[in-house]
């Protein structure tokens, strides 16, 4: 931990921000897996064929109870649709697409922050090692081994900026794959649970 700490402020003050940048980051990253892996993902196959085979052996109600029991994505668009009682094929298509626009912008949400903290994390590390580089060059030193050691401090705030901006980067990509995987799955079960409350063959999608 000490050492650690040494490292830390061998980057100078500029380290101060960088840090700042990594924990909010970080708070975003936290705050996200939460909405998007444990509230609003699930089973969806499970989920899906659950509630299309409640639909087509017409117990609407049990299907409806059966959403609402569920904090996932895929359980709102079908709480929408299937309360909305309607048969008309043209108004379910406009509610699925409707509650597809309310839901879908709830998983991506501030996640366009994290690629521009990623940026200005390497960008003030960058920073960082040009201001500590000159105050070394700068420095009355009595040997070539201390400027060497300064340069060497210097590079600590690019170092840092960088293993922050790639904790950043592979936490969005890793929210932004879970948050396109609920999106596929909600494009899926609202195309198919019009279809069963038409009363149309059921096409399992990946089904063979």
């Amino acid at each position: 931990m000490t050492a650690m700490l040494g490292w830390y402020h061998e980057g100078g003050p500029i380290m101060l921000l960088i840090l700042l940048i990594g924990v909010s980051g970080l708070g975003i990253l936290i705050e996200r897996a939460y909405v998007i892996v444990v509230r609003s993902k699930t089973d969806a196959r499970a989920f899906i064929d659950s509630v299309i085979r409640l639909v087509h052996t017409g117990k609407i109600d049990d299907a409806i109870k059966h959403c609402a029991a569920s904090t996932a994505a895929l359980s709102d668009i079908g709480l929408l649709i299937l309360r909305s009682r309607s048969r008309d094929e043209n108004s379910l298509h406009n509610i699925a697409n409707t509650a597809s626009l309310a839901i879908l912008p709830r998983l991506t949400r501030r996640l366009p922050y994290l690629p521009t903290f990623a940026v200005v994390s390497v960008l003030l590390g960058l920073l960082g090692t040009m201001i500590e580089s000159r105050r070394a060059l700068l420095a009355r030193v009595s040997d070539s081994t201390s400027v060497a050691a300064g340069i060497g401090h210097a590079l600590v705030p690019t170092a840092f900026g960088l293993a922050v901006a790639a904790i950043l980067a592979l936490g969005r990509g890793y929210l932004v794959n879970q948050s396109d995987s609920i999106a596929e799955a909600i494009r899926e079960f609202s195309a198919r649970l019009v279809n069963a409350l038409l009363d149309r063959p059921d096409v399992r999608l990946g089904h063979r």
